[in-house]
């Protein structure tokens, strides 16, 4: 019988992975010039952390999270999301205490058991950041600035920023209470969930994805309405410090988080071609987590990628290979000539393959094929000569260049690569 993969669970293959790599890749280079360095944790950690620090009454905890016991009798769980474990190693390696502020990325998988469908998958990939010991509002606004930045310099489209303030412990009790308030009269068309958190976490209730609830929260009293004024101020200096950044937004006074560790400022940044799944980063502010989580009285701010959804993004315009495809007539002296040439390109840096073994034509094709921009064409006439032809897969056109030269025109020809698109 054959074995396949998990429900929910995707194998990354061969053809894809260029376009992982590009994501990877850009996220770093960003991220590096923000002065943000990496950091990797394990995949399973303690159940407990997850509880703690993403709320007990979450539908990731409730109802996401894979957890089991393990020989030992810890009850352990596959990370749901990102930030509990950054802050856990933060926590445990003293890392605060070595420098007061933070600025951290990781990328990997995280697993939550809830229904496949495109976009959202039961193990899935995120980027994510995390920036600890400062809680102005320039540096809430400049976490976001850099998300934006990811995203343009990912080519994703149709960019929007939507922010909201989520306010502090005293002021979002008052206004917990105006929403139960307005609550109990909808109750009757809340789902069994949000009739239940409706009474402990109301705003759990404005993030749920049931129609009826959506509906029901129409007309709800705002946050923005009950933020204290240290708060308001925050906020409003949040959009200020996004303006000078050159960072479009819209104020969502609607928008909460999936998690209950959020404060202050949040957003959520969308973009076209995803549908209704169209969120592709989305974050905020935490002034409470380090200290639930058992260390210092410091305030936080992240977000996160989700890998896959951008890589659907991709699709259309997939970053193109860099290389040269080599390819040979069946003779030896050529052959012993191939080997060579392929060591020189590789030396140099310069990905290249060949398809030893194989009829010219059936080279030719495989190249066609290999998505490179150049193909290198060897046989005895090229021997004979000590020439190279260089043929540009693009366009079909073709040169010929001494065995001296080839090197030098072949990295001039992939350096103007990105002219051709």
């Amino acid at each position: 019988m054959e074995i396949n993969a998990i429900k929910g669970m995707n194998d990354i293959l061969p053809g894809d992975i260029a376009k992982w790599h590009f994501v990877e890749n850009t996220a770093r280079r960003i991220f590096h010039i923000y002065g943000f360095t990496e950091l990797r944790t394990p995949v399973l950690e303690r159940t407990e952390l997850f509880f703690r620090g993403i709320g007990d009454d979450t539908d990731v905890v409730e109802k996401q999270m894979y957890t089991f016991t393990d020989k030992s009798g810890t009850a352990v769980a596959l990370r749901p999301e990102a930030t509990a474990s950054v802050l856990r190693s933060v926590i445990e390696h003293g890392l605060l205490g070595t420098d007061p502020i933070q600025k951290l990325y990781s990328m990997g998988p995280m697993f939550r058991y809830e229904r496949p469908q495109k976009g959202r998958y039961r193990q899935f990939h995120q980027i994510n950041v995390e920036r600890l010991g400062e809680d102005s509002p320039s540096s809430d606004a400049e976490t976001l600035s850099m998300a934006y930045a990811l995203a343009l310099a990912l080519g994703l489209k149709g960019l929007k920023m939507e922010v909201n303030s989520l306010g502090c412990d005293d002021c979002r009790q008052e206004f917990k209470r105006a929403l139960i308030a307005f609550l109990k009269d909808k109750e009757k068309s809340l789902c069994s969930d949000c009739s239940r958190r409706m009474k402990t976490n109301p705003l759990r209730v404005l993030d749920c994805k049931v129609v009826s609830c959506r509906q029901a929260v129409e007309g709800a009293p705002a946050i923005e309405d009950f933020l204290c004024e240290g708060c308001r101020v925050h906020y409003n200096k949040v959009q200020d410090a996004l303006r000078s950044f050159d960072v479009p937004f819209e104020k969502n006074p609607r928008l909460v988080r999936g998690l209950d560790y959020y404060t202050k400022t949040t957003f959520e940044l969308t973009a076209e071609g995803l549908g209704s799944q169209n969120a592709v980063a989305g974050g905020g502010r935490y002034d409470n987590l380090v200290k639930t989580l058992g260390g210092p009285d410091v305030s936080g701010i992240g977000f996160a990628f989700g890998i896959e959804r951008i890589i659907m993004l991709l699709d259309h315009h997939a970053p193109e290979k860099k290389g040269c495809f080599v390819v040979l007539q069946e003779d030896d002296a050529v052959q012993a000539w191939a080997l060579e040439v392929l060591s020189m390109l590789r030396t140099a840096y310069i990905p290249a393959e060949a398809a030893f073994k194989k009829s010219f034509k059936a080279q030719m094709r495989k190249a066609g094929k290999s998505g490179y921009p150049l193909c290198i064409i060897l046989g005895q006439a090229e021997l004979e000569k000590s020439m190279v032809t260089i043929k540009d897969l693009r366009d079909s056109s073709q040169i010929q260049v001494s065995r001296t030269e080839a090197l030098k025109k072949i990295r001039s020809m992939l350096d103007k690569q990105g002219e051709k698109k």
